[in-house]
């Protein structure tokens, strides 16, 4: 445990100089919160490895194969499990690193992730909403079951660390290639029916958007991420395990073989029963505090009445007039969340699987609903500021009219 502690040092060191960059590139970054965010998610680095001592966790896999199976770095490179190992390789092979520092090296990169998104949330919002007084965005980086599920060595550090590059990126496309690169790696080499998701949202979102950007590059835009889409359509379908000749079947097939799995691995709900409305409502906010399988059952449902609460806030007549003038990251991010959540509802059955894979989208839903509390927020205080200069108006004709009367 003691070159893990070194190292997390070192990554303390190495993240100033980029967060510094950060900052002086952002006025209004408080270099200050995020390293209270690295050391907070180290922290949950450190539960995450206690919990794996007692508890059977993937990362001891992703370890011992990557230590004992690989003869070379080339061969352990594939999509999916294969990478998690092949990026392990030459810091276990190579360098010597342990269980321990790999567990805390992948969590920095799950840091990352918060840091893109952080900054993702502000610079696409115009006011700091508050929730009970307090800054609303803050409150979201620090959500204990999103640190938990992407501090450590697998999957869920990796492809959150890569969706914060790749809508970072997508904010300013013409000036942020290598997050967008990066980041669409990480997601594709992962999972990439979260890339694919992404993309399609990005093009609904460049087209439909309001931003005074030429017709052409919007366009320019949308067509680029459907031929990236059609690109990686067919290797999309082969990764999940269904025949590109014949989608319809092998995906029934497929997503009642994944009941069945997941439903077996303990803290199964029987969702094939469930209507739509049903089976979206227990992936985004269960378990509650009635169906809590554990501990980390009820911190997760402290969080998911968060949630409830902040989708409540969209249950609003005002939100479709606002959906329909909002800006392109929000219509792809609601995009993203809703076709994500979709296709995930045919296939999770479990609890535990449900609380672990929805960490990689909800900051997508919560991103819908601050913007549109940004924009009721801009909307009142365009009325107030309109109201008082009418009122200042109305003032300085009533003394012209008076002075002029005597």
């Amino acid at each position: 445990m003691l070159g893990a502690v070194i190292l997390v040092l070192i990554l303390f060191g190495v993240s100033q100089p980029i967060l510094g960059n950060l900052q002086r590139e952002h006025k209004w970054v408080k270099a200050g919160l995020l390293n209270q965010m690295f050391w907070y998610h180290m922290f949950f680095g450190l539960v995450y490895w206690t919990y794996s001592q007692f508890n059977r966790s993937d990362s001891g896999q992703y370890y011992l194969k990557t230590k004992n199976y690989w003869k070379n770095w080339f061969d352990a490179y594939s999509a999916g499990t294969d990478f998690v190992e092949w990026l392990a390789f030459p810091w276990v092979r190579w360098l010597g690193f342990n269980y321990d520092m790999m567990m805390f090296l992948t969590t920095w990169l799950g840091f990352w992730g918060f840091v893109y998104f952080y900054l993702f949330f502000k610079e696409n919002l115009r006011f700091n909403p508050k929730f009970e007084g307090y800054d609303a965005i803050t409150i979201f980086m620090f959500l204990p079951n999103m640190h938990f599920w992407t501090a450590s060595l697998g999957k869920g550090a990796i492809i959150f660390a890569g969706i914060g590059f790749l809508v970072y990126g997508l904010s300013w496309p013409g000036k942020r290639i290598p997050h967008m690169v990066f980041g669409g790696y990480l997601c594709y080499m992962i999972r990439p029916h979260i890339l694919f998701a992404i993309l399609i949202g990005m093009g609904v979102g460049f087209v439909l958007g309001r931003e005074k950007v030429p017709l052409y590059q919007k366009y320019l835009v949308a067509f680029g991420a459907l031929a990236v889409s059609l690109f990686v359509y067919e290797d999309l379908l082969i990764f999940l395990g269904y025949d590109p000749n014949n989608v319809v079947a092998s995906f029934e097939e497929e997503s009642a073989l994944n009941s069945q799995r997941l439903q077996s691995a303990g803290s199964g709900v029987d969702m094939g029963s469930y209507s739509l409305p049903f089976k979206l409502f227990t992936f985004w906010f269960r378990p509650l505090f009635i169906d809590s399988p554990n501990i980390i059952g009820l911190v997760v449902s402290m969080e998911n009445a968060l949630y409830i609460y902040m989708f409540s806030k969209v249950l609003n007549k005002d939100f479709i007039k606002y959906i329909q003038v909002a800006p392109a990251m929000v219509k792809m991010s609601a995009v993203v969340f809703i076709s994500i959540s979709l296709s995930m509802t045919f296939v999770m059955s479990n609890l535990g699987i449900i609380i672990r894979q929805k960490s990689q989208i909800m900051y997508f839903m919560l991103f819908v609903v601050i913007a549109f509390m940004d924009w009721q927020k801009t909307n009142r205080v365009r009325k107030r500021a309109e109201i008082y200069n009418r009122i200042v108006e109305e003032e300085r004709i009533n003394r012209e009219l008076a002075e002029a009367g005597k």
